[in-house]
């Protein structure tokens, strides 16, 4: 993709963002749409219809050969080697003290063959992590993300709107069978597609990554296609909300190399039976101290921002914000944060600092939002 002239980079769809008038933003070294229309509007499409996502700033490896899945059982936090075909997994990349350096989803579509999808800001920092790790094993990991464009149909419509789009037609497992977590191939024209039932908003919807060439000839046909239900263009602004409301860590704010798994309550994540894993550590117990993610709730309307302090009833600061806003959904204030063990617990009574005021908030569980059907 070219490089605009304020040196961001640009996906596939940057001309079909512009003439639909969005506002955009550097996220990642990449000029993305931020808005079309308004956040509030975006947000609230995806929960009670569907919305349209250019997300193909993220970056695609393709690993493939005879050690493929115990080479990302050795690379990656999780067990790859287990996954059967069809089947996606989310998954950790760890630095050997077992900080995060990205979070991934795997694709396994067949024998030998995984695709992994990382962050766009982390894109060479993956890169280099996948490609030192390969040592002895019988593998071949490639930077395809230049190749390929990523759009992601999300909410409570997208099935219906997927159904309907002509553009995509021969899917090798049919969306009635198609489970969540679980990817698929189709076609698209000359192009083959995969089309994934996973996404970042908390509602139904799928990803499907498509090559560069053909990106726009789907936006359009989507978009055609989801006119009857209700479907919009949605910005990064919407996507924040969204992935905030189900508890959903961003890459940045809830994960960094300073972030062990098990303080953000991805301890799941790592398979702590594996030997020789790069991160092992992040197999051990937690430290009595290490601050813990929590979510917290508030009333009124003033919402915490990342950054900002957390303090217990008395004043005295045990942690900080690393997401927060007004909550579309809900009403009321919504944040992560990262605090002490001894004030994690749910309905514990604390305080986020706004602008040096001391609003009320208390602890609860994550997600704060959970689809119903």
């Amino acid at each position: 993709m070219p490089d605009l002239a304020n040196g961001s980079r640009s996906t596939p769809l940057y001309a079909r963002h512009a003439a639909l008038g969005a506002s955009f933003t550097d996220f990642g070294g990449w000029s993305m749409p931020v808005r079309y229309t308004s956040d509030l509007e975006e947000h609230r499409a995806v929960r009670e219809r569907a919305g349209l996502f250019d997300v193909s700033h993220m970056a695609q490896f393709i690993v493939e050969g005879d050690d493929a899945g115990d080479y990302l059982d050795h690379a990656l936090a999780g067990r790859l080697s287990s996954m059967s075909l069809g089947r996606a997994k989310y998954s950790l990349v760890l630095d050997p003290r077992g900080g995060v350096i990205d979070d991934v989803i795997v694709y396994h579509l067949d024998p030998g063959w995984y695709l992994v999808i990382a962050n766009a800001a982390n894109r060479d920092a993956v890169a280099a992590a996948l490609r030192e790790r390969v040592g002895g094993f019988r593998v071949a990991v490639e930077d395809a993300s230049d190749s390929f464009a990523l759009l992601a149909l999300q909410g409570p419509a997208a099935r219906r709107i997927l159904e309907a789009c002509p553009e995509i037609y021969g899917y090798e497992t049919p969306l009635d069978d198609l489970g969540y977590y679980r990817a698929t191939r189709a076609e698209s024209g000359a192009e083959q597609v995969m089309v994934a039932y996973t996404g970042y908003t908390g509602e139904a919807g799928y990803e499907i990554l498509v090559a560069s060439a053909a990106a726009e000839r789907l936006w359009n046909a989507l978009l055609a296609s989801g006119e009857a239900h209700g479907l919009v263009p949605c910005g990064l602004a919407a996507r924040d909300t969204l992935r905030l409301e189900a508890g959903m860590p961003l890459y940045g704010h809830e994960l960094t190399r300073e972030t062990l798994p098990a303080q953000a309550g991805l301890a799941r994540v790592v398979a702590a039976d594996k030997d020789g894993f790069v991160g092992e550590p992040a197999a051990q117990p937690l430290a009595e101290d290490a601050p813990v993610l929590v979510g917290l709730v508030a009333d009124g309307r003033r919402a915490g921002r990342a950054g900002y302090a957390v303090t217990d009833v008395d004043g005295s600061r045990v942690g900080e914000i690393t997401s927060g806003a007004l909550s579309p959904t809900l009403g009321h204030p919504i944040a992560m944060a990262y605090v002490t063990p001894a004030v994690a617990a749910v309905g514990t009574e604390l305080r986020m600092d706004v602008r040096g005021t001391l609003i009320p908030a208390t602890v609860t569980a994550l997600p704060f939002y959970r689809r119903t059907s």
